[in-house]
């Protein structure tokens, strides 16, 4: 199951899989952070799908395709804005994760790579965000075959060694 997750720093919009996950707002009409990074690599037409979409809720997904990304699909997730652990935002997190993972494999994804949700401006302080990340996907993987591999895309250095470390407590 291990070899089921990888861990790399890098820019998620560059990543070979079939789909990543975009830490959206609730619009899903793009933003800073990691949001405005994979708007902008897709493309004016992603902008226009998700004008359809019409919005997405915390912890909830809504999927897109890729446009001019290497992934065929873009799945957005709203990741909850921190607020001191007192309304409810683990539970909306993790939610993030099952969620996301649960559309890839309706979506016949066999690879999938995630940012580091909610740990930029919605500050969600990150080893807590790393556990539940890396937890709601060994759960995940423990009872699905799908998706084969799970990428986790670190923006800077802190970030990669939060990741690499707590993957070692869990796994």
């Amino acid at each position: 199951m291990k070899e089921r997750i990888k861990i790399v720093e890098g820019d998620i919009t560059e990543q070979e899989v079939d789909a990543i996950v975009n830490a959206a707002n609730t619009s899903l009409l793009g933003g800073g952070g990691v949001d405005g990074a994979i708007h902008r690599a897709a493309g004016p037409e992603l902008l226009e799908e998700t004008r359809k979409i019409g919005g997405c809720p915390t912890g909830e997904t809504r999927v897109s395709k890729g446009y001019r990304l290497p992934a065929r699909w873009v799945i957005h997730t709203v990741g909850p804005v921190w607020a001191g652990g007192h309304k409810n935002e683990e539970n909306l997190l993790a939610n993030c994760y099952k969620n996301s993972l649960r559309a890839a494999v309706e979506h016949g994804v066999k690879t999938i790579a995630f940012p580091s949700i909610s740990t930029g401006v919605y500050r969600f302080p990150l080893e807590r965000a790393t556990e539940i990340a890396l937890t709601e996907t060994k759960k995940f993987i423990e009872t699905n075959e799908n998706p084969d591999k799970v990428v986790f895309v670190c923006f800077g250095e802190k970030a990669l060694n939060t990741y690499r470390e707590v993957f070692e407590r869990i796994y």
